[in-house]
């Protein structure tokens, strides 16, 4: 793909294990790490890390020329449910540090960029079953305002400078590595840790509100392969839609039933009831499949297995060492 390249927001949840499949496919040497402090020892200790704040141009652009960088991916940003208490820093974070590599690369300090979009630039008035690539979008909370915005400026600078810039537009993501960071999806992480240690979990949505969803594995596939297709299979600029699987709170709950006996689930509708009420329930991701040949891997079963696997193991370990 690139001889160098720079992860910005690397200590975040999807920052932090991109980072660690690409030092894995292109070795520690051409892979920098950077985010605004150590929040993450693990990445900060696992390769080349700068502390850079993706908000300011010299930051970034000090550490580009630095190690050399041509590819950049943008992974920092203010999600959903942290957006709606903060608004203007939620703006300030998702577009200056957007326009920040957009325009190195339009400088020609960069060559490519990786830019995250999100389901979030969708709203209520948009098809909620199977939502095509091209349709109404009214986001009505600021993070899927910002993400909407830096869609057109992605395809600006790409249709008036000929910046190299590609974008998912990523569902609701699972991890069972990171703790999530403030998104309206986070019940789908969260629900796993509540059974393993409580065998009990209080949902902030209702039982039946169905969201699309995927397993991390899948997204730092699809983010890969969307930077690794050559450049004319690209055909959309502003950012693709990405589709793995949809499910409710409820289906969630009972494929955990089905290997933790006992589990029960409450329903707490808060402020993120009217978020999730906003995005779609499926999204039609054919563009992405047939330009690039996307394809996903985990079902819900399968999540839910590695899930409860892996958590298992981590507080298994955790217990020992508090002992």
């Amino acid at each position: 793909m690139t001889s160098k390249i720079l992860i910005v927001g690397a200590c975040g949840q999807i920052g932090s294990e991109l980072t660690h499949e690409l030092r894995l496919l292109y070795g520690n040497e051409n892979v920098v790490a950077s985010d605004i402090n150590y929040a993450n020892i693990e990445v900060v200790n696992s390769g080349i890390f700068e502390i850079a704040d993706a908000t300011d141009y010299a930051s970034i652009k000090v550490c580009i020329e630095k190690h050399n960088i041509d590819t950049v991916f943008l992974m920092a940003a203010m999600l959903s449910a942290v957006g709606e208490k903060y608004p203007m820093k939620a703006w300030d974070l998702n577009m200056n540090s957007l326009f920040n590599v957009l325009n190195l690369a339009k400088e020609k300090f960069i060559k490519r960029i990786f830019w995250p979009s999100s389901i979030a630039v969708f709203g209520p008035s948009t098809p909620k079953l199977h939502t095509p690539q091209y349709t109404t979008m009214e986001p009505t909370t600021v993070y899927g305002i910002t993400k909407q915005v830096g869609e057109r400026w992605c395809e600006y600078y790409y249709n008036k400078y000929n910046v190299d810039v590609r974008s998912l537009r990523y569902p609701g993501i699972i991890s069972w590595k990171t703790m999530p960071g403030g998104g309206t999806t986070d019940y789908a992480v969260e629900i796993y840790h509540k059974a393993i240690t409580n065998g009990h979990y209080d949902c902030f949505l209702s039982k039946e509100t169905e969201l699309p969803m995927m397993f991390m594995e899948d997204a730092i596939k699809a983010t890969i392969d969307i930077m690794k297709a050559e450049k004319e299979k690209i055909k959309i600029r502003s950012s693709y839609n990405l589709a793995a699987i949809s499910f409710t709170p409820n289906e969630i709950a009972n494929s955990i039933k089905e290997k933790i006996k006992g589990f029960a689930i409450s329903y707490e509708p808060d402020y993120r009831q009217l978020i999730a009420d906003s995005w779609p329930n499926s999204i039609d991701d054919s563009y992405a499949r047939k330009d690039w040949n996307w394809s996903h891997s985990y079902s819900l079963s399968k999540i839910t297995e590695k899930m409860l696997f892996e958590l298992g193991k981590k507080y298994e370990l955790d217990t020992e060492k508090s002992k």
